[in-house]
């Protein structure tokens, strides 16, 4: 007689790897279709303007017979490369900031600690119109605006973990063993603050999305000749009041769930890294 074999469900690491891989194949197809999606269904054709969605326009026309799916796909990819120009740069003056914080000594930790203050007293959002309106919008603006706001959150996590790793006890013997500052750094420092690095950087790019989006919607951010989220939510407005509530619907729902997406990586990729919660 043949056994059959059962089938086990899978378990909360499983699920959440599982949705790791996901979210990134989701967001590389999104990224892929920016690239090679036909150009020329966002050109002007006012034969076909205004139309509601349908089989040949998912998302619709606007007011210039543009494709709304097209315009969208191309604004998600560039928002989603914006955002990581300006997340990776933030992330960096983190990291850079919480080891000096650190490992420099008690002034350099009170000066750093007091800069982290007194950025996070001030919302990211209200920082960055300022920087980008001092700069004069465009892409420069919105890339050095989201690189300089973004950071603090990060780098006072870098610094208390740098700081408990100082203090622990492999660390201690390295030291009396005549080890040099920058050895236990490389050997011990820098590979117990990857994972948080990583997943601070993951749980930074939606903000950082977000807010690049709401800059340029309004007027400081990308340039209005490009299909930026920010730019089409921007030229929808208008239209809302004649009935055309696809023009604004799908392009912010889209921009909400690749927010999503970035978060969930983030989050799951928390809980892989916990081992509290994987000692099983």
């Amino acid at each position: 007689m043949i056994s059959i074999p059962k089938k086990f469900p899978l378990n909360r690491k499983q699920w959440a790897l599982m949705k790791v891989i996901i979210s990134v194949v989701f967001i590389v197809i999104i990224l892929l279709s920016g690239l090679f999606l036909d150009e020329g269904r966002i050109v002007t054709n006012l034969t076909d303007r205004n139309s509601p969605p349908s089989v040949d326009h998912l998302f619709g026309t606007d007011w210039l017979g543009r494709d709304m799916f097209t315009r969208t796909v191309m604004g998600l990819a560039l928002s989603i490369g914006v955002g990581l120009i300006g997340a990776i740069g933030s992330a960096s003056i983190a990291l850079f900031l919480g080891m000096m914080a650190a490992t420099m000594g008690k002034r350099a930790d009170r000066l750093i600690s007091w800069l982290i203050d007194l950025f996070l007293s001030v919302p990211h959002l209200v920082t960055l119109i300022l920087i980008a309106f001092m700069l004069g919008g465009g892409f420069k603006g919105i890339v050095v605006g989201l690189t300089l706001t973004h950071w603090p959150s990060l780098a006072r996590v870098i610094r208390a973990e740098v700081m408990q790793i100082r203090s622990a006890e492999f660390v201690q013997v390295s030291r009396r063993m005549g080890k040099s500052g920058w050895w236990i750094a490389v050997h011990h420092i820098v590979p117990h603050i990857i994972p948080q690095f990583l997943i601070g950087f993951m749980l930074l790019f939606p903000h950082v999305i977000l807010h690049e989006a709401a800059v340029t919607f309004i007027g400081l951010g990308l340039s209005p000749h490009e299909p930026a989220i920010g730019i089409i939510l921007s030229e929808s407005m208008k239209y809302l009041s004649a009935g055309m509530w696809w023009l604004a619907f799908f392009p912010g729902l889209c921009l909400l769930f690749i927010v999503r997406m970035f978060d969930q990586i983030g989050e799951n990729l928390r809980w892989l890294t916990d081992s509290n919660r994987n000692r099983d």
